[in-house]
Parts: C-alpha cells; structure tokens; sequence
C-alpha cells in the first residue's frame, strides 16, 4: 500500500508544489524536502511505499500513470528501474545545470535521468562466526561448500539485488561468456543461498539475529546496523580476480532523479531536482546513517572512508536491459533447490 505524506500543516490551491514519488529511505527524504521548503517556498508532496517493494511499486505505479501523470519528480535509491522508466518513456529530458561536470557514468545521454550519492554492494558478515581469512574474496567465492547453508539474500525482484544481479549477467557475459552467470546461480544454489522477503536491511538483520553468516546487501543496511550496535562487518568482493584499479571490483549503485514526461509541475520539478542534485545533499546523504558515496567529482575525496575500492566498470543500460532475465534466471534456480530439498 502506498503511503500519501503532506509537508506543512495546510494546503492552498495556488501554492507552489511539486509531487515526488521517492523510494530512498524517508527519514533521509523528509529532510531533504524539508530543507527545500525552507529554501524556496515549494510545498513537497511526497509519495512513498512499503521498505521490502518500494522502488518496485513506485515503478509499476508511474508506468500505470503514463497517459495521466501524477508525480512531477522521481527519486529512486537505484538506477536500473529508472533507466528502464526513460526507454518506456515515461521520464522526460531536463538538463540540469548542477550537473555541467558530471560524470558520464552517472548522467543519461539523453538528460532523462542523473546519478548521484551511491552505495555499493557488499557481502555482510557476523566477525563471531566467520573469520576475516575465510571470507571470499570474489562473488563466485560464495559458491565455496564452506559456505553452505549459510547465506541469505534478498528476493531479487525487488530493490538492488535485480539490479546487482543484471549487472554481473551483462559484465560476466561480456568478459567470461554466459554460462559463467549460470555457473555462478548453480553455486549459490548448491549452498542453498536462501532469498528473504525483507529486503536488504532484512538480510543484515537476519546476519545480526544469527540465521545467517553471510549476505548479499548493501553498504547503507550495513551501516545503518554498526550505528544501532548490531556486531556485523562487510567486505567489497570483486566481480573477477583482479589487482586493484582495472574495473573488477564490487558494484556502486546511485541514487536516480528524474523529472516525470507530462508532470502537472514542471516548473517546480526542475527547482526540487537541482536542489537534489545539488553539492549540499550529496554532503547530506554521505554524512547520513546511510554514508552515501558522492559522485560529485572532488567532494568523495572528502568521505574516502566509505569510498569503494576499484568500482566495477559497468554500463548501466546494459546491466538494466539484462536484469528482467537475470532476476528470472536467479528465481528459477534458486527455487529449484528448495524442490532438491523436498523429501
């Protein structure tokens, strides 16, 4: 169910607002809003959903709205839905000038969307129950019979994990050939890698709780969990074994914001997504629970502590256009255990 949230505590008719759908988190996004509204007057109206499905829904919801848009904004915690939210077109060009720098690796060629303040994909761990000389070093190291039984991951239909999952399909074919992604599902398969339905955060919880030893997740669950005393650590494990500097190592995933084709506010859109986009949130976001990694060339020298080591060089389109059968690959296979496992 979709949740409805009005900033202020009255509305006029001829106030200037703007409609976000946002799937960040909302404590962060409350913020945000919060300090445009002071900054510029605007009225944010912002629509969010459930934490486990909400950039899924959110996206079902605007391509439902296609021919009668509701939102003007959308902020998503991920880029490959939104990229396949522009090829629907469903999104609108808007060249923003707080990005004339920007780097091409987190832009759309053709304006309809921007990247900013990423998190990368890690493996979270219980330091009591795995030593730091047995942890992989590589993601096909999870298909090591060590291993087994003993690593949880979240449903990949929604959130990151599909698009992690996209994303190893599409540079794994490119440099090893397909059958190295159906090796890799085989392995996790073969260790009985179970999928949660709580999400990523759900992942590092069942970590904490002691259900699992090892996750697939994200580096903002991981920690958001240290700052609430949860004993867990993370590691950045390659796509490939590499040396270092040469594009083989763990996947950064952006936020996206992009102004809705058609919107009722565009006007308002363009000021709400500068001010997204803008050096002051990126700051914001880094220095959050969440220690989102700046794009914004010059100012991730200023958080290296949560820099990534060697990001994976991928293209974003591609990894997008390949997630829908790499997720349905992920899905079939990982359920075809559990019918192994049957009696």
């Amino acid at each position: 169910m979709l949740l409805l949230t009005l900033t202020g505590c009255g509305r006029s008719a001829d106030e200037p607002h703007v409609v976000l759908y946002v799937s960040a988190d909302e404590h962060l996004a409350r913020q945000v809003i919060r300090e445009f509204r002071e900054q510029t007057g605007i009225r944010v109206d912002l629509v969010s959903d459930v934490e486990a499905k909400k950039t899924t829904g959110l996206v079902q919801r605007l391509r439902a709205e296609r021919d009668n848009p509701q939102a003007d904004v959308f902020w998503s915690s991920e880029v490959f839905m939104t990229i396949q939210l522009a090829e629907a077109g469903v999104l609108e060009p808007y060249e923003s000038e707080a990005t004339a720098d920007w780097p091409s690796t987190y832009r759309d060629p053709e304006n309809r969307w921007y990247g900013f303040a990423a998190r990368a994909r890690v493996i979270v761990y219980a330091p009591d129950r795995v030593d730091a000389d047995q942890l992989p070093d590589t993601w096909m190291g999870l298909c090591d019979s060590r291993f087994k039984g003993r690593i949880v991951m979240a449903d990949p239909r929604f959130g990151t994990t599909g698009g992690h999952l996209g994303a190893m399909k599409a540079y794994w074919t490119r440099i090893m050939g397909a059958a190295y992604y159906t090796a890799f599902l085989d392995g996790l398969a073969d260790n009985r890698v179970r999928m949660l339905p709580s999400g990523n955060a759900g992942v590092v919880q069942a970590v904490a709780r002691g259900e699992a030893d090892l996750g697939l997740t994200d580096t903002d669950d991981v920690w958001a969990a240290q700052a609430q005393g949860a004993n867990v650590r993370l590691i950045y494990p390659r796509h490939a074994a590499g040396f270092g500097n040469d594009g083989t190592g763990t996947l950064l995933i952006p936020n996206t914001v992009a102004r809705v084709a058609g919107g009722p506010n565009p006007q308002t859109a363009a000021q709400l997504i500068d001010f997204l986009l803008s050096e002051r949130i990126e700051r914001l976001l880094a220095e959050s629970v969440s220690h989102n990694i700046p794009v914004r060339p010059g100012l991730a020298e200023q958080y290296s502590e949560y820099a990534v080591p060697d990001p994976l060089h991928v293209n974003y389109a591609k990894a997008a256009g390949m997630m829908r059968t790499a997720v349905e690959q992920a899905v079939r296979r990982l359920r075809d255990k559990d019918h192994d496992d049957a009696p």
